[in-house]
């Protein structure tokens, strides 16, 4: 019995909720330089308060690796639910896809494996991961020719240090931070870094500028370009039957370790007329860097013996400066082409 004096109890029907809600979601997430579109929304559904695997349901998706999925194509419906609701344009949401710009057949493959050698989606850096506000996973880990951080110098890790697992945050049921290893809950920040020569960090984003070039699927050496790059561990004879994209970042180091330690087999041959010869094709042309991407394709190809003056090949030379000088001159002018020429016609002059 209600007590004498006490008020009763009223009910009223209200609004729905959803009627008097905006349809944005609580947290709003900003994309970060160079994000992965899968890592983003791992920190949206966080922010929000959903754990990553039950946020697939949320967007529609199945289980599995729906996230990493996501980021070759967007589909449609996704795209406008993120826009409806968590605050994006689709520019935002297109520039965190995989693009046209990097390579398909050059992307670390959708599986996990057990085997310590073989790869696994997704590389980082741990350094990288401590230094954000918010830990994120870049665009360029995603490719079987990145091995090295170019911020931080050393070598990028495809697996958990503490349990030997790979990069599974789609999987992950907690609502934790994406930077914590979902098998063991280890916090990758607090990875150990590993060295690399600077030979081979130097060679790596070398190799890492000519692939990020707008001009690369369009140029007509691409082709021979990827395929060379693709079989680097035939060309340094350490994994012969395997493919770039097929190793771990560990092996893929060595591949690279490799290549940059010992040149003289197929990169380097002391002919400085022709070094001088290849550095002039270097001038870009009206149409791009097809010269620039045709130099690497030609410098990845297996040479057996030292050639003779006679044979009518065009010996190869260091790539890896000329290329790594390169990428310094465009980013810090955008007169690239006319100081390029300006530099070799005095060298010519001078000769």
């Amino acid at each position: 019995m209600r007590a004498t004096g006490t008020p009763a109890l009223t009910i009223s029907i209200r609004e729905r909720y959803r009627d008097v809600v905006s349809d944005q979601w609580p947290a709003i997430v900003a994309p970060q330089p160079d994000e992965l579109l899968s890592s983003w929304l791992h920190r949206l559904a966080y922010s929000n308060g959903v754990a990553p695997r039950s946020f697939a349901s949320v967007l529609g998706l199945g289980i599995g690796m729906w996230s990493p999925a996501l980021d070759f194509r967007l589909p449609s419906d996704v795209t406008r639910l993120l826009c409806a609701n968590a605050g994006v344009s689709p520019n935002q949401l297109a520039a965190m896809e995989l693009s046209h710009v990097l390579p398909k057949q050059l992307l670390l493959p959708l599986r996990n494996s057990g085997r310590r050698d073989r790869s696994t989606w997704l590389q980082f850096c741990s350094r990288c991961l401590a230094e954000d506000a918010q830990p994120y996973f870049r665009r360029r880990w995603r490719l079987a020719t990145r091995v090295s951080c170019t911020k931080h110098g050393c070598r990028l890790r495809d697996r958990c240090p503490s349990c030997s697992s790979r990069i599974a945050v789609f999987d992950q049921s907690e609502l934790v931070p994406q930077h914590y290893c979902v098998r063991c809950g280890y916090d990758l920040r607090r990875a150990s870094t590993i060295a690399v020569s600077s030979a081979a960090r130097q060679l790596d984003r070398c190799i890492d500028e000519i692939c990020g070039l707008d001009s690369l699927n369009g140029s007509p050496s691409s082709g021979a370009l990827i395929r060379r790059l693709l079989n680097i561990p035939s060309l340094v004879a350490i994994y012969p039957q395997a493919t770039l994209s097929s190793l771990s970042t560990s092996a893929r180091t060595r591949c690279i370790e490799r290549l940059a330690c010992d040149p003289n087999h197929w990169l380097i041959y002391d002919y400085d007329d022709m070094a001088f010869d290849q550095r002039r094709r270097l001038v870009p042309p009206a149409d791009g860097h097809s010269a620039l991407i045709g130099l690497l394709a030609n410098a990845l190809m297996r040479k057996r013996g030292r050639p003779s003056a006679g044979n009518g090949e065009r010996p190869a030379v260091n790539v890896a400066p000329l290329l790594r000088t390169y990428g310094q001159m465009c980013r810090s002018s955008p007169s690239i082409d006319q100081r390029w020429k300006l530099s070799v016609r005095s060298e010519s002059c001078e000769s």
